[in-house]
């Protein structure tokens, strides 16, 4: 071996080992904030802290053993499925609809698609806020409009089921906007030539979104259904503005849940137990969709 063959190779692992320390600063954060906190969390979970005091003990397991014969959390956590799934079913469907509906569109597009991303630019809490006056049984905007019309006032956020319908429409409708932008990049990455020689062909256009649109947008479509389910699963501020996961604990979610047993219940070790779980939750679920969206990308052949 030449003497500069060495000095290259080892030219090369000294720039590799520059680059690699280049990482340093994002890993330490990440550790620092997200990787100790969950930890910290596990451990507290373990214990009878009420959040407040100096000292606490080690209760070992009673917190989780807690968690699967108290309705309240199991409640919740059924919620918090129907929160994610919900959502981001909701959030595929429309999302596509509108992507494909303004890559097709000629003139105001960017306007249009400006309009549609909105809502994910405000605050969470200024959007439940919103929608309360409009949902609200008195003076609400949506009963007002009832009346007028001869129909009566419904107390659409005092009964769990129509509430709990009523989260999830608010949540999809925010955050249709990044399904949307998601699939529109999908879609105008999709070569044009392959539509010319399908329409040359003579394939209908359904035939041309199904066979070609479709198949093509499985990278847009692994990359909103995780980011939506996630989101979806953690929901809190649209709970927390609009029914404080009322009436009674009939609309939380995991998240608010976690929320009212710290500070209202001042349990933060079976705060911290049930934020475990949701964390595992969150994990499982995504690992499993990813498992899916893989086997779907290999049937379709991408």
């Amino acid at each position: 071996m030449s003497v500069q063959t060495m000095t290259l190779r080892k030219s090369n692992r000294l720039r590799g080992a520059s680059i690699n320390l280049m990482y340093f600063p994002a890993l330490a954060m990440f550790a620092v904030f997200l990787v100790w906190p969950v930890i910290q969390g596990a451990i507290l979970s373990f214990t009878n802290w009420d959040g407040y005091s100096p000292s606490y003990a080690d209760v070992g397991w009673q917190n989780y053993q807690r968690l699967w014969s108290d309705p309240n959390f199991m409640v919740a956590l059924r919620n918090t499925f129907i929160f994610g799934i919900g959502s981001t079913i909701i959030q595929q469907i429309v999302g596509l609809f509108l992507a494909v509906l303004l890559d097709r569109a000629g003139r105001n597009t960017n306007v249009m698609r400006a309009i549609v991303y909105l809502p994910v630019l405000i605050s969470p809490v200024v959007m439940g806020t919103f929608y309360y006056l409009i949902f609200r049984y008195r003076q609400g905007a949506l009963n007002d409009i009832m009346e007028a019309f001869g129909g009566g006032a419904v107390a659409w956020l005092a009964d769990p089921g129509f509430a709990i319908v009523v989260i999830v429409f608010i949540n999809s409708m925010q955050f249709v906007g990044v399904s949307m932008i998601i699939y529109l990049s999908g879609l105008q990455a999709i070569p044009q030539e392959i539509y010319e020689a399908a329409a040359l062909d003579g394939v209908s256009p359904w035939q041309r979104f199904t066979k070609i649109s479709w198949p093509m947008l499985h990278p847009a479509f692994a990359s909103s259904v995780v980011l939506n389910l996630i989101g979806g699963l953690k929901l809190f501020d649209i709970v927390k503005v609009l029914t404080d996961g009322g009436p009674g604990f009939a609309t939380n979610s995991v998240s608010t849940l976690i929320g009212r047993t710290y500070f209202g219940s001042q349990a933060a070790g079976y705060a911290a137990a049930q934020g475990v779980i949701l964390f595992l939750v969150i994990a499982i679920f995504t690992v499993f969709t990813n498992k899916w969206l893989d086997l779907r990308a290999n049937r379709i052949g991408m």
